[in-house]
């Protein structure tokens, strides 16, 4: 994790501050689908611009600044669009990006393909890689729609029917834990395979794995303490006007 400050955010700063600061803000903003330039305007302003909740971006970047925050208001249902929209591009960016160039890395490392280590390597790696994209994809085909169907039922928009029997408690019972075995490999590469590669491309692979986990603990905390206790709440609220 490469964080540079623990700095505590507020609406009036300017965000290209605090994203020089710390420049993993700029994986937050894409995650929003917000890019650069980002010229002299303060967060709240950006955060005005793409319809997203200040409190929502500051609670996010605090996350990534590693600094403990409680946001001034209390979320509701209307900010779970831009938390699915968030978790949505964060998706894209493991399985297009950075997964696919963790393997790229994988395999240029090795000098001799014919090295066991590499097949063992590869072999931890893909199977890994499986269980992530199962992970991401049950969220992207079943988690979201679910939330989304939640969220049309609340505003009332056209005939939204909700499932009989899923609920967020399913989510959560699936919801396992993928930075684990991240660290599996990380270990792997500093602690234990033989010296007889590329060690600028070790160094490359072990930046972008700590990259990756560094997002995915985040990840992992937006989902666990924000969008599953909102959804809770969805849940909780429809249940109450339907008896």
């Amino acid at each position: 994790m490469y964080q540079t400050a623990n700095l505590y955010l507020s609406p009036d700063m300017k965000m290209a501050e605090v994203v020089l600061n710390n420049p993993y803000l700029m994986l937050l903003l894409e995650h929003f689908g917000i890019s650069a330039p980002l010229q002299e305007k303060t967060i709240r302003e950006i955060c005005d611009e793409h319809k997203l909740h200040p409190e929502v971006f500051l609670t996010f970047a605090h996350l990534y600044n590693g600094v403990d925050y409680k946001p001034a208001e209390r979320f509701t249902y209307r900010e779970v669009r831009s938390i699915i929209n968030y978790l949505s591009n964060s998706h894209s960016y493991y399985l297009g990006e950075i997964y696919p160039n963790i393997l790229k890395l994988i395999q240029e490392m090795f000098h001799d393909k014919s090295q066991p280590e590499q097949a063992m390597v590869e072999k931890f790696f893909n199977n890994y890689f499986n269980e992530v994209r199962e992970h991401l994809n049950y969220e992207n085909d079943t988690v979201f729609p679910y939330i989304t169907k939640l969220y049309q039922k609340i505003e009332a928009r056209g005939n939204v029917t909700l499932p009989d029997t899923y609920s967020v408690a399913d989510y959560q019972e699936h919801h396992d834990d993928i930075e684990e075995k991240l660290t599996d490999l990380t270990n792997l590469l500093v602690k234990y395979l033989p010296n007889n590669d590329e060690p600028q491309v070790r160094r490359k692979l072990l930046f972008t794995l700590f990259e990756l986990d560094y997002d995915l603990t985040i990840h992992s905390k937006i989902e666990d303490q924000i969008l599953i206790p909102l959804v809770q709440q969805m849940e909780n609220y429809l249940s109450r006007k339907t008896t």
